[in-house]
């Protein structure tokens, strides 16, 4: 069945229920779940012309599949890129790109404050293949300038970042980049494209974990590349194909879904979120909340140009201690005196989750890369859902009302 085509300048809510593969010839509304692995083909010339890569068609699970096609189309339309290309999970989209894009004697210039595993993949593992990696401060464009080196070929950035919401300036990263003839990928894992397009301040990729806000119900693990159709196709494709980090389909049909609800959730979650860091400001024995949204944020004001006036849905907070432990000890105890909110490590989910940052997505990281990072023992990460404001203030507050009495 042939379907309509698009108009053009439609809004991201629009294209957000609408952007996908083609209907198959029963003309269903809801995109086609393919679970198939491999795809029979007319005869042996076509085979040969599809597999070489000279037809359009599929011809097996690994390379390509209707419904990753209608989850990676939609995403590029929301993203205002020309493609995108889905992995297994977020993490596998990063490996996929510096697979693609690096090699021995390459050097990246990184953010310190990128989520745990990013610093330890780019810093640590690519190291073994000569990849060399500087990181830098988030939010200091001179140290970012500084850094760069003739092989300099990658500036990887993630705005917000991973817990402590830092917002890097999007346009003048991507300046130094094209001026030291380099690329500038953004992990837009915190705002999705409800939120924040980072192509439109020059950015070349867009890194996606599905498994966050995409979804938006922690149903399932799916990853992203959008950009430019010449990486996304010619360099980003080949290594899926070969390396095997391929977006499952159900997950790629779960994602899929979820992009539908994608702008009113993250409306909604930021929204309670901001309330909620607001709050957490009163509270006495906390000595620092962070979030975009909050006029008190360092980058508050460029967080609102890029994110469309919107802090997004996960704040932190660092709880006072007389030293180390004792800063532990006071996170632990608020954590577990949560009876509703979920003690958990994933964020972007409908329902409120908490966790201890240090122990969890930094655990792995050495002391000193904890504290270049800013992540501190009495520091808490809440991403926040759908749950009534009034029931997480509350529950919150069960184990802050009972920091005075711990020794």
């Amino acid at each position: 069945m042939t379907s309509r085509e698009l108009p053009d300048n439609l809004h991201r809510d629009t294209l957000a229920v609408r952007v996908a593969q083609e209907r198959s010839q029963h003309g269903e509304n809801s995109e086609a779940l393919y679970l198939t692995s491999g795809f029979v083909q007319p005869d042996a010339e076509t085979s040969a012309r599809r597999f070489a890569g000279t037809e359009e068609g599929y011809t097996y699970g690994r390379t390509s599949n209707p419904t990753v096609t209608s989850f990676e189309r939609r995403l590029a339309a929301m993203e205002g890129t020309e493609a995108a290309i889905g992995a297994s999970t977020g993490m596998g989209a990063i490996l996929m790109m510096c697979m693609g894009l690096l090699k021995a004697g390459d050097h990246v210039v990184c953010s310190r404050s990128m989520f745990g595993s990013t610093i330890a993949l780019i810093g640590r593992e690519f190291a073994k293949f000569g990849v060399e990696t500087t990181f830098v401060s988030q939010t200091d464009v001179a140290e970012w300038k500084a850094a760069l080196r003739p092989a300099t070929k990658l500036l990887f950035a993630e705005t917000p970042t991973n817990p402590l919401t830092e917002v890097c300036d999007i346009a003048a990263l991507a300046d130094l980049a094209h001026g030291a003839g380099a690329l500038l990928a953004v992990d837009n894992c915190f705002c999705s494209p409800a939120l924040q397009r980072p192509v439109e301040y020059g950015a070349d990729l867009v890194i996606h974990s599905g498994t966050k806000y995409l979804d938006g119900q922690g149903r399932v693990m799916a990853g992203a590349i959008c950009g430019p159709s010449k990486l996304i196709v010619d360099v980003f494709g080949p290594i899926v194909r070969t390396a095997g980090m391929t977006l499952s389909p159900f997950n790629a049909w779960v994602v899929l879904k979820g992009l539908e609800t994608l702008g009113i959730r993250m409306q909604a979650q930021s929204a309670n979120a901001l309330a909620v860091a607001k709050w957490l400001e009163t509270q006495p024995g906390i000595t620092r909340v962070y979030y975009p949204g909050l006029a008190s944020h360092p980058q508050h004001e460029l967080a609102m140009r890029q994110q469309s006036g919107v802090g997004g849905a996960v704040l932190s907070f660092d709880l006072r201690g007389d030293d180390v432990a004792a800063a532990r000890k006071n996170a632990f105890h608020v954590i577990d005196s949560t009876q509703v909110i979920s003690i958990a490590t994933n964020l972007g989910d409908t329902k409120t989750i908490i966790t201890h940052p240090g122990t969890t997505s930094h655990g792995r990281l050495s002391e000193e890369q904890r504290q270049a990072a800013g992540i501190s023992q009495g520091l808490i990460r809440v991403a926040v859902g759908l749950d009534h404001i009034d029931d997480i203030k509350t529950d919150l507050l069960r184990g802050l009302g009972g920091l005075d009495t711990l020794a």
